[in-house]
């Protein structure tokens, strides 16, 4: 799928991360944006990404990447050769409904149309298309080019097959797809970071700490940890017998805290068990020291990567 032609349609930060993501991968990339202005800035910032990804070692060539990357003034002849076409306009629902109904109409038939919408389901502003099944939402982290995660969000509408498709595009693009199976506001990755912003605000409010230390705490403590491992990973390494004694351990503190501002969420042991389940298919639960020492040696090469 290298080589083939993407479309990038919205050309601020992530849309300009979206083409570099692209391009790097070998796709031949195509921008439109509205304001002719910020078409005039897209050579240049996907340049600047480059010889900044290329000065850390994470790119080999930025002159050939930015030589993939082109920007035209018309939307048709924009998208009307890709096989994607990745929206990354403003989180308005009304903005991103008359999008899609332009793009349905000046698309090939069997490109995939995705929105980067960070909150919004599809379904919210592509129900009413001829072809909403080839729609969904695909959020990635900000900036794509660093982080690789994007959440793959159908609709119940949204086909299988256009599901697949993206999921392998972006595997080849060096992605990191997750599907997420229903469609909920925030998808994953804000849920996530919304429940640490919503305690990190009380914190500071109830005068517990400043926002320097509680910035602090993610940034020197749980944040180089979640860049080895996930919650659920590090809860079954943080205490021997795993993430079960773990629940039972610690489940009781974190229900009494959640408590205090009405979050009354429960762990029960089916729950628990189903989590361990699919974690330790991946994290084998009799390789629990080995699997530590794994961790503190990826913590080491985290450590050296922040102080060097």
């Amino acid at each position: 799928m290298s080589g083939s032609a993407v479309a990038v349609v919205g050309a601020g930060s992530i849309g300009v991360a979206w083409a570099v993501v692209f391009a790097r991968a070998g796709h031949q990339v195509r921008v439109h944006d509205v304001d002719a202005a910020r078409r005039d800035l897209v050579p240049r910032e996907v340049r600047e990404r480059a010889d900044e990804l290329a000065a850390h070692g994470l790119l080999a060539d930025p002159e050939a990447l930015a030589s993939r990357v082109e920007v035209g003034d018309d939307l048709a002849e924009v998208v009307g050769p890709a096989v994607h076409v990745q929206e990354c306009v403003v989180e308005s629902e009304e903005v991103k409904r008359e999008l899609f109904a332009v793009l349905d109409r000046v698309a090939s038939p069997t490109a995939v149309l995705a929105s980067s919408s960070s909150m919004m389901p599809v379904s919210r502003f592509a129900a009413d298309l001829p072809g909403r099944d080839r729609c969904l939402v695909v959020h990635p982290g900000n900036p794509p080019y660093l982080l690789p995660v994007a959440e793959l969000v159908p609709a119940e509408f949204t086909s299988a097959d256009t599901v697949e498709r993206t999921h392998a595009l972006l595997l080849a693009a060096g992605m990191a797809p997750v599907r997420v199976e229903r469609e909920v506001e925030g998808f994953l990755f804000n849920r996530l970071q919304g429940a640490l912003l919503r305690e990190a605000y009380r914190l500071v409010r109830d005068g517990v700490a400043s926002a320097t230390d509680v910035d602090r705490v993610v940034s020197q403590g749980l944040g180089r940890r979640w860049a080895v491992l996930g919650p659920f990973a590090t809860a079954d390494l943080n205490t021997r017998g795993g993430l079960t004694r773990h629940a039972e351990l610690m489940g009781p503190a974190y229900l009494r805290m959640g408590a205090e501002h009405g979050e009354v969420e429960e762990w029960p042991a089916e729950l628990v068990a189903r989590v361990a389940d699919d974690l330790h298919a991946e994290q084998h639960p009799d390789e629990w020291a080995a699997n530590v020492l794994s961790r503190d040696r990826a913590l080491m090469r985290v450590a050296g990567a922040v102080t060097g």
